[in-house]
Parts: C-alpha cells; sequence; structure tokens
C-alpha cells in the first residue's frame, strides 16, 4: 500500500501546487505508515521531489501527454495506482484536476473530495476537512471507499520541505487511441506573467476604473508586486480584459495569499470566488460596497488618487530594501 500524488507541470516544469500536493502526500504517507509515490508527465527535474517527502517517482514521458487530457491523464494515473497498489490518491484542486478526477474517481471506483483544507483528521475512518457553501463554511467528510483521492485546496496546505532519497522510475502507460476522443486544438496562453492559478498575489480591478483605458495602474500595481492581474465578471463582459482573468463563483476561484481588489463593489458570486484568499484588501469610494464585509484590510477612496500613491510607496520600500 502507499500514497500516489500526481504532482501538475507545464512545458517541463512542476506548477506550484505540485510543492503542495507532495507536501500533503508525505503527512498522509507518514499517517498511514507508507511512502508517498509521485507520478509526473514529461518533467525535466523529478529529484526536486525529494525534498518534499517524495521517496520514488513514476516518469511519463510521452509526446501524446504533453497537452492536458482528462481522460487519457486519467488512464495513466489509474494504472500507477494499480501498480503501486495505492489506496490514497492525492491531487490538487486546479481547473483541471476537477475535470480529470471524477473521471478518475469512476474509473478506480473511489470516494472523491475536493477542496480540502488540512492534513487528515482520521484514518480510520478516513476523513477530511474541506471548505463548502463557497467557502463560508466547513465539512468535515469521511471517505469510506477502499481507494480515497483527495483535492488539496491550493495555498491551503502550503509547501513544506523534508528531504529524503528519491528512487525514479520510468513509467510506460498503455494508453489508447480512444483515450484521446477530445483533443485540444489549440492552447493560447498569456505568456512573461505571473498567472491567477499560480499566484501569491493577484491584483484585480472592477468597473471603477471607468475603462480599459485605464488598466495601466492596475498592471503596474501587479508588476511591482510580482502578482497576476485579474477583473470582475462586469469587466470581462464588456471587454475590457479577456475572459481569462474573470474571477469569482462563475470565473476563476482565487486562492492566493493576498487579493487586492479596485473599483469592485463585491457582487456574492465574486466574494464566493475569492473568500479562500487569505488577505482581502478593497479599495473602493462607495463605504457601503460589500467588500468591504468581506475584507481584512479597506481604503475608502478613489482608486486613481489611491493606487498611485500606493505604487510611488512601494517602489520606495523596495528601492529601500534591495
Amino acid at each position: 500500500m502507499s500514497v500516489l500524488v500526481y504532482t501538475e507541470s507545464e512545458n517541463g516544469k512542476f506548477k506550484k501546487n505540485a510543492f503542495e500536493v507532495a507536501s500533503y502526500a508525505k503527512v498522509v504517507a507518514s499517517q498511514l505508515g507508507t511512502s508517498a509515490i509521485a507520478l509526473t508527465f514529461n518533467v525535466q527535474d523529478d529529484e526536486i521531489l525529494g525534498e518534499y517527502g517524495i521517496s520514488k517517482v513514476l516518469k511519463v514521458s510521452n509526446d501524446q501527454l504533453a497537452t492536458f487530457s482528462a481522460r487519457a491523464f486519467a488512464d495513466t494515473i489509474s494504472q500507477a495506482v494499480e501498480k503501486e497498489k495505492a489506496k490514497v490518491v492525492i491531487v490538487s484542486s486546479s481547473a483541471d484536476t476537477k475535470f480529470m478526477a471524477p473521471i478518475l474517481a469512476a474509473k478506480l471506483k473511489a470516494g472523491y473530495v475536493p477542496n480540502v483544507v488540512a492534513s487528515p483528521e482520521n484514518t480510520e475512518p478516513f476523513t477530511v476537512k474541506r471548505t463548502a457553501f463557497s467557502n463560508k463554511g466547513f465539512a468535515h467528510t469521511q471517505i469510506n471507499t477502499d481507494i480515497k483521492i483527495v483535492g488539496v485546496s491550493n495555498n491551503a496546505f502550503g509547501q513544506h520541505k523534508n528531504k529524503v532519497a528519491i528512487e525514479i522510475e520510468d513509467f510506460n502507460p498503455n494508453i489508447d487511441d480512444s483515450s484521446f476522443s477530445v483533443k485540444s486544438v489549440e492552447v493560447d496562453k498569456v505568456v512573461g506573467k505571473a498567472t491567477i492559478a499560480d499566484a501569491d498575489i493577484v491584483v484585480s480591478g472592477g468597473r471603477g476604473l471607468k475603462g480599459p483605458e485605464n488598466w495601466g495602474m492596475i498592471e503596474e500595481l501587479a508588476e511591482v508586486l510580482g502578482a497576476a492581474t485579474a477583473c470582475s465578471k462586469p469587466v470581462s463582459d464588456m471587454g475590457w480584459r479577456p475572459h481569462g482573468e474573470h474571477v469569482g463563483q462563475t470565473g476563476k476561484p482565487v486562492a492566493s495569499n493576498l487579493y487586492i481588489a479596485i473599483g469592485i463593489s463585491g457582487a456574492i458570486q465574486h466574494l464566493a470566488g475569492v473568500s479562500a484568499s487569505k488577505t482581502k484588501v478593497v479599495i473602493n469610494t462607495d463605504p457601503e460596497a460589500p467588500f468591504f464585509r468581506a475584507a481584512d484590510y479597506g481604503i475608502v477612496g478613489d482608486a486613481f488618487e489611491v493606487v498611485p500613491k500606493l505604487i510611488e510607496k512601494l517602489k520606495d520600500f523596495k528601492a529601500q530594501n534591495t
């Protein structure tokens, strides 16, 4: 018996959440008295996982799997589970994995719990804590199936180094053409910027910016902070920003360490999608904006006055501390 963890990657490099799920898998493996094994896809530096407690890597090198395919990845992971006789599978709670995990659960006849925020409270029965009701509460959920799949929320558990000796083993799954019945025709990504999914800090703008021509200060603040840029649904609907930047319950969920909302009133759908962020800051002229009730810090003021001053102060701070 072992704990198997699927580590996400892109262009041959691990995503940030790969180290978080690896850390989580090591803790679960320790609780169960077994080892943590990782499955990687076309990654160049598999050895780094040993720093996070992974004792063995099943390394997949297959050009057909260079682009994410939910069914093909689920087929591969299920074969790795069978090979290693794994009883617990750890995955992230990314958009891709939430698409793939139900397929994997059906193949393995496994119970699947996403959005888990802490290591298992018990292993007999296997009980985990997850967010519920759009992050407004928590549920303590038992997984009673023989094989269990746990989806770890981004930025909930953290990265924890626990260096162990690591073994790398090539793994060649049997993938037939039926696994690729759905194919990616084209992948269009923003390059050179932090992504919303991986960013520790997200700077988001709303209709209070009055138009796309004013987005420069959002991008400048994000650049100073090393942050990703995002927007509210009305902004993307009006075409001011690409839909890929829309965050909220109907867009991309955000679980960053710092979320800065500028000119966003805080509709319930938006708040539900960003409530998992650890620290929320709002800048708005309306003191009655709903976002102020959900924020950790708030500034009542004109963004066109506040944000340039904030950028200036941050640049001065960085200049004095570099």
